[in-house]
């Protein structure tokens, strides 16, 4: 019978004790099985880091609560470092662990990050919250994992104040800009904040977060100055007012639903990724995507939103790019996406602000 551990119901600062405590009475090979009330990713690295010995775990299903897991002792690192592979978790959870354990790094610590895409956005995110202390170094790229060397270079002084992240874009490429701040801003908690410091005040972006978003976010400019904006984007807990950085809603302004409602495309498969592991999820769901013909699509059943992947998708594909909610219910998301055969030239292009003011891009 493979040993047992259960950190439910016991305080918070002996997780870590009864952990480590556990894991030196195993033998290389042996595995352990955990029960808790959170993740224990970090508490993980850190055994790797003290203890120089590698660890395997994973976790019996993405989102379940209690936790459980298994985790599998291995020999010595022998000079390389600890692994984390977030592949079985849920992204949101992924960078809530991965944040979390850099903070936690001493200087010239580090890890290697396994995961199933490339996680450049959160490159772009541990430098905007930490500075120049990240070295990123990719290890491979491709089907069997992405890994990535991760060193924090030297002590940092992280100020996370009120916010869940933060992203300084001016240190981010252009066209990588949206495309990351979509993805985080799909994976933080209703109620979270995310900041960014930009150039100059983000207009481009705002009319984005308007028109995908709705009235369920709001955004606040705290600092204008001449080549730094900070701005404040909370995502609310339910629909409301679209609150400006005064205090006022859009009167009289529209909104547009991420579902497209669209007649050119026809269904011609279901595509059930609930039994998958996370780590296949996306893998399946893009090379369905990519068999696709003009004009059709598949129906994605998932067991939670996917809007993070529809960020992917919008930023990675053409304008043929469609995406439809057919079901949002507790335990199971149903959402067409496919390639339309009639292409409005005019909507894939960027659209001009209402005055014709000029305005530098974002």
């Amino acid at each position: 019978m493979e040993p047992e551990l259960d950190l439910r119901n016991r305080p918070e600062e002996e997780y870590r004790q009864r952990l480590f405590e556990k894991l030196a009475e195993s033998e290389v090979g042996e595995t352990v099985e955990v029960v808790s009330d959170q993740d224990l990713d970090v508490h993980l690295i850190r055994y790797q880091i003290d203890h120089d010995r590698s660890l395997e775990w994973t976790y019996a299903d993405p989102d379940e609560e209690p936790r459980e897991l298994r985790v599998t002792r291995g020999g010595p690192l022998e000079g390389e470092l600890g692994t984390i592979d977030v592949r079985d978790l849920k992204p949101q959870r992924r960078h809530e662990a991965l944040l979390a354990t850099f903070d936690e790094l001493g200087a010239g610590e580090g890890f290697v990050l396994v995961n199933d895409h490339d996680p450049k956005p959160l490159y772009h995110e541990l430098k905007s919250m930490h500075g120049d202390v990240v070295d990123w170094e990719y290890r491979s790229r491709g089907s069997n994992g992405w890994r990535v060397e991760i060193v924090k270079t030297d002590e940092s002084e992280a100020d996370d104040e009120d916010v869940v992240t933060r992203y300084d874009v001016r240190e981010i490429p252009k066209e990588e800009r949206h495309p990351t701040i979509h993805h985080r801003y799909g994976m933080i908690p209703e109620g979270g904040t995310m900041e960014l410091v930009a150039p100059h005040e983000p207009r481009p972006l705002h009319r984005e977060f308007r028109q995908q978003y709705g009235d369920s976010f709001s955004w606040d400019v705290v600092e204008n100055e001449s080549g730094r904006c900070r701005v404040r984007i909370t995502k609310a807990g339910d629909p409301g007012r679209n609150i400006e950085s005064n205090g006022s809603a859009n009167a009289g302004e529209t909104t547009t639903e991420i579902d497209s409602d669209d007649e050119t495309v026809e269904v011609v498969e279901e595509l059930d990724v609930r039994d998958r592991p996370p780590a296949q999820r996306h893998e399946a769901i893009f090379q369905a995507y990519a068999d696709l013909e003009a004009g059709t699509g598949f129906v994605l059943v998932n067991d939670h939103d996917p809007k993070p992947l529809y960020h992917q998708f919008e930023a990675e594909a053409g304008p043929e790019f469609r995406w439809e909610y057919r079901q949002k219910e507790p335990g199971e998301f149903r959402v067409l996406i496919g390639k339309s055969d009639a292409v409005d030239q005019d909507a894939a292009t960027d659209r001009k602000p209402a005055d014709d003011t000029p305005e530098a891009p974002f």
